[in-house]
């Protein structure tokens, strides 16, 4: 456990200003975001920086206004003699600025503005300042409000604790911000809590933003020889790749993610050398090995999205437990981790080659000179410094040095030294600070780089087959499985104990409690057929709690206490029968158990808040309050459960206000308390603590979940007219945002299904909780609360979902036709446009009646960037290219991080193309080369970072044609030459897995042909033509087979272009009653399929 009051404090002469905290109320001016979408977001496989990208429970925060406006924010400045540390609490808890008060240098990115992108999990995502991304990179609530409080210490350093619950898996997180007087360090530690009875995987990565420029260096470790990116696919020798020094951003000319392969050092910087200052980071590499620095690259469209006047940015992360992304570490039932990690400015030394939390050291050798500078992070009137060849002394002065004051000296060298001779030390009351020697690098091999995981099948070796599904399992691989590799290895060998462990996890994460048993028992039968007392007790733990969930407590303690014989799992076993003799009411019990749980883990949070409610059951208030202070120091200072047992152990004023502004504030945080106190059977003290929101302000803010934990509260003290008046006023409150995330509430709406026959909002809920676990059995409760209230819109969008994702024709007419009835109510969703017209395309529906229908509810629609980015591309087909154009030009969008469903690039190249061949057909040359040449200069408003240059080779050559037109031929002959010019990985991105020309390549390789042709140029034989007919009509035929197979009817693109390729083909070969007929059968499989309608134009 790393505690803040107990770190090792140096002594120092000098006199030392107090720390200072202000809260402040700062007028910033922001980029405004709309209300998220109350639609539930389901997971269909979407990709967020490499792992899933759930976006459930959470809403999806994408309505961006990009219209600036001033909004007041609350910041906290953390202050001392040296630095000045802002923090912002309403956005993720996140260092908004970091400030060297002694030269005026931002060491971390200080933005000016608010202006949100789509680059979190969930949506809007700020640049600048230090970023904790916990449990996953960017984080989902980095956007959110945090909790946040404030400590002073003895010593004189103050804290500012920021942290929140995070509902995807109910873990906490909270880090203190600690400033000591006479220290430029800023001290951060880390808690990451699993309060949950399940493993959870994690990844804890700190993003630090810096202001980057052309002077600008990251720095690693001196003995770094190697760096990755994501997932460890490749390495690179560091820091030169392709003869550039890639530690210098403006070598960077593209994105790029740069991880340090190097485990053994505590350190990693970044350096401006145009205003020799810089940043640095300090960790224990034990514990946080992870260095990585990621940039947009020089003169990137980002850097204009995220910022108005601030310019570049580089971001440099530091992971615990992790050196790469996605890359995830497991958290035991219960388990806390705790760490530390600390940043403080250095400056006027030049760079760095080593440095801790006393001080900095870099040391540069180059003709027969040596630069030798020292940053301290504390002020020493005396130190001594001394740069030294082996045993001979070259320099040693004694020096007065401070944060404001670094020293830096040259040295001329004797002829014919070794540099690696060389060492540089400072030292200070007899303790040195820092010391460097020049590494001898030896050089290491090449790392091997990682393999994507091969399909189940083809995996021969059972152990490895085992840990393939773990690696899907613990990475949240957006596009595998982990149940579709263990079931493989059930099928080879039944009783699998690996194998069925985890699938009676997966099943007990998904509420599957029964089918879980199954499992955990298989699991156990193979363990102890030849033992008592098997070494591995995980099933039997997990067995415990499948039964508990089901209610069957009698079992499940039996389960619980055989796990307790196993060290590994005696902590959470014990909490677990803690819980069951708190729900049997024998208290006394419960405590003597819930003491061996924490015997055996001092860190279970959970543990810490059952105790003190046992304890002041027992009538022990003073020793249960001594607990929770004891507990908020040690674990979590900022727990809800602590907040509440304080209130109900005192009922003092204070503990009262402090909890329900917590409470209000953080609704999900009353939800997860509530289920505390449902686990252990504590219903009057869960029915108190929620009636202190409710009663504060007349529960018209009110989660409806909090009130059915009311209602079943009373409904278990027989309380029965509260329960039906809780559960009727749950059925009558707003359900927008109403997303459960607790396997605890499936019961609760249950319970209050059967009370209340007539409530339709207790199933849809249920059904937003259950979907992405039992896909069958939210569709049956959305169909449940349809049939009792049929005008609630989302009720048909999710059914709409929950049919498109079913095969077959007849569920696709079905989604269509919920999704109809979904926007014909007052007031349609934005959202429910896109997704209709998802469906419609899906279906093959006419560009007619689609356009149709989006233009009639064009004021709604404009509000979603995918609708209206819809209405724009059928426009665009529909030959309506001005129109298309027009609304391109109306506004600002917003673009994903890694792509949107809308190019916005491509748009505007197809809309100019469109009109430009408009205008050459009707021999308006000049009007089709304007188009032709702003169709690949797309306007800034769109963002256009996907690629919107596939159409640049046709481009080229119809501006040739329109030139020739005209009769300038030399002009014609330099568009006709620019088609080929291109490399084909400049323009098409080659070809797909398979080998095979991709559509894009195939059609640019046809335009290039043409183009040769005008110039009497040799360009490819007739028998490329061929072999697009031949490839054409093969890919078509594959995909013909492969339509229908499995899962949802989706539209037949893969045919379509294959068809449009054969046609292409044709056309090549001057067979166009073949080309037309290939040419339709593309439009009639994809009926907006643009390419092959403008080929077809043509005809």
């Amino acid at each position: 456990m790393i505690g803040i009051a107990f770190l090792a404090i140096p002594s120092f002469v000098s006199a030392q200003e107090p720390v200072t905290i202000r809260e402040v109320e700062q007028v910033i001016p922001t980029y405004m975001s709309g209300l998220p979408d109350p639609n539930p977001m389901f997971f269909f496989g979407k990709e967020s920086q490499g792992a899933e990208g759930r976006i459930y429970p959470y809403p999806l925060y994408d309505n961006l206004t990009n219209k600036l406006g001033e909004k007041t924010y609350q910041l906290i400045y953390l202050e001392n003699e040296y630095v000045k540390i802002g923090i912002l609490p309403e956005i993720g808890g996140r260092i908004f600025s970091a400030l060297d008060k002694t030269n005026n240098y931002d060491f971390v990115y200080n933005q000016h503005v608010i202006k949100p992108a789509l680059i979190g999990l969930i949506g809007s995502w700020i640049s600048g300042g230090i970023e904790w991304n916990i449990p996953h990179h960017h984080r989902a609530s980095t956007f959110m409000p945090v909790q946040w409080s404030k400590e002073e210490h003895a010593d004189g350093s103050k804290t500012i604790w920021v942290g929140e619950l995070e509902i995807r898996q109910r873990m906490r997180w909270a880090v203190g911000y600690t400033l000591r007087p006479g220290s430029s360090v800023l001290e951060c530690a880390v808690r990451i809590i699993n309060r949950t009875p399940l493993a959870n995987t994690m990844l804890c990565f700190a993003n630090v933003a810096v202001h980057t420029n052309k002077d600008y260096q990251v720095i690693f470790p001196p003995a770094t020889q190697w760096a990755t990116g994501h997932k460890k696919r490749e390495f690179f020798k560091w820091p030169v790749v392709d003869m550039l020094d890639m530690s210098f951003y403006k070598n960077n000319y593209k994105s790029a993610s740069w991880f340090a392969v190097n485990n053994q050092d505590d350190f990693v910087a970044g350096y401006d050398h145009g205003v020799n200052a810089g940043t640095m980071t300090i960790a224990d590499h034990h514990i946080v090995p992870g260095k990585k620095f990621f940039t947009w690259g020089v003169d990137n469209m980002w850097d204009k999205i995220l910022t108005d006047k601030d310019g570049p940015y580089l971001e440099i992360m530091v992971g615990a437990y992790s050196d790469n992304q996605p890359d995830y570490s497991w958290l035991q039932p219960f388990e806390e981790r705790s760490f530390l990690m600390s940043w403080y400015p250095f400056r006027g030394i030049g760079g760095v080659k080593n440095s801790n939390l006393d001080a900095a050291v870099n040391l540069e050798v180059k003709a027969g000179k040596a630069v030798l500078g020292f940053y301290t992070t504390h002020a020493y009137k005396s130190a001594s410094v001394s740069l030294r060849a082996g045993d001979k002394t070259l320099i040693q002065e004694s020096i007065t040095i401070d944060p404001g004051k670094p020293y830096t000296a040259e040295i001329t060298l004797p002829v014919g030294l070794d540099e690696h001779d060389l060492r540089a030390s400072i030292t200070a009351g007899g303790r040195e600070l820092v010391s460097y020697s020049p590494v001898r690098l030896v050089p290491v091999p090449k790392p091997v780089g990682t393999l994507p995981v091969g399909r189940p099948q083809t995996i021969k070796n059972d152990e490895e087959l085992f840990l393939a599904g773990q690696r899907v399992d613990q990475f949240h691989d957006a596009r595998l499985d982990a149940d579709l590799y263990w079931e493989e290895l059930l099928k080879r060998d039944s009783g699998n104990v690996s194998a069925n462990t985890g699938m009676g996890i997966l099943n007990l994460q998904k509420a599957k409690y029964t089918t879980a048993e199954k499992y955990f028992n298989k699991a156990l039968a193979r363990l102890t057929a030849q033992y008592t007392t098997p070494k591995n007790a995980e099933p039997l733990y997990y067995l415990g709690v499948a039964l508990k969930a089901q209610g069957r407590l009698e079992d499940a303690y039996a389960a619980f206490y055989k796990a307790t014989w196993s060290q590994e799992w005696k902590s959470p076993s014990f909490f677990s029968l803690a819980e069951i003799s708190s729900l049997n009411g024998n208290y006394a019990e419960a405590l003597n158990l819930v003491n061996q749980a924490l015997d055996a883990n001092a860190l279970n949070l959970r543990a810490y808040g059952l105790k003190a409610a046992l304890l002041r059951k027992l009538g022990r208030t003073e020793e249960a309050l001594n607990l929770l202070a004891y507990a908020s120091e040690k674990t979590d200072p900022l727990d809800v459960r602590f907040m509440a047992e304080k209130w109900l152990a005192t009922k003092a004023g204070d503990d009262y206000e402090r909890l329900v502004k917590t409470l209000t504030e953080n609704q999900p945080d009353a939800q997860e308390v509530a289920a505390e106190y449902y686990d252990a059977g504590l219903w009057s003290d869960g029915l108190a603590v929620l009636e202190t929101i409710v009663l504060k302000d007349g529960g018209n803010t009110v989660s409806p979940l909090v009130y059915y934990y009311l209602g079943d509260f009373a409904e278990k003290l027989n309380e029965k007219e509260p329960a039906a008046a809780y559960r009727h006023k749950a059925s009558l409150q707003l359900p927008d945002y109403v997303f459960p995330f607790q396997s605890e509430v499936i019961n609760v709406l249950r319970r209050a299904m059967l009370a209340n026959r007539k409530d339709a909002k207790a199933p849809y809920y249920l059904g937003n909780l259950l979907y992405d676990w039992q896909p069958e059995e939210a569709f049956s409760l959305w169909q449940a609360s349809a049939a009792i209230d049929p005008e609630f819109p989302v009720t048909w969008r999710n059914l709409a979902i929950a049919y498109a994702h079913l095969p077959g024709k007849d569920s696709q007419i079905k989604a269509i036709a919920s999704l109809e009835k979904a926007v014909s109510f007052k007031n349609p969703y934005p959202t429910h446009f896109a997704e209709l017209d998802r469906l419609y395309k899906a279906a093959g529906t006419s560009v007619t009646k689609r356009l149709s229908i989006l233009e009639k509810n064009e004021a709604v629609v404009a509000q979603n960037d995918e609708a209206l980015g819809d209405m724009i591309t059928l426009k665009i087909f529909t030959g309506k290219a001005d129109a298309a154009i027009q609304l391109l030009q109306s506004r600002t969008f917003s673009i994903w991080e890694g792509g949107s469903a809308f190019n916005t690039g491509l748009a505007w190249a197809d809309a100019h193309l469109v009109r430009g061949l408009k205008f050459y057909r009707a021999m308006k040359y000049q009007e089709a080369i304007a188009d032709f040449e702003a169709a690949l200069l797309p306007p800034d408003n769109l963002r256009a970072e996907q690629r919107f240059d596939v159409h640049k080779v046709a481009l080229f050559y119809w501006t040739g044609c329109a030139y020739a037109a005209l009769g300038e031929k030399k002009k014609a002959d330099i568009a006709w030459k620019n088609t080929f010019a291109l490399k084909e990985t400049e323009y098409a991105g080659g070809h797909d897995k398979t080998g095979s020309k991709t559509l894009k390549a195939n059609e640019q390789l046809y335009f290039q042909t043409l183009a040769k042709q005008k110039i009497n140029l040799t360009g490819p034989s007739p028998a490329a033509f061929e072999e697009m007919i031949k490839s054409g009509a093969a890919d078509a035929l594959a995909a013909k087979k492969a339509i229908g197979v499995s899962g949802p009817v989706a539209p037949d693109t893969n045919a379509a272009e294959a068809h449009y390729v054969a046609g292409l083909g044709y056309l090549g070969q001057g067979q166009q009653e073949n080309a037309r007929k290939e040419f339709t059968n593309a439009l009639a499989l994809s009926p907006d399929f643009l390419n092959a309608q403008l080929a077809l134009d043509w005809l």
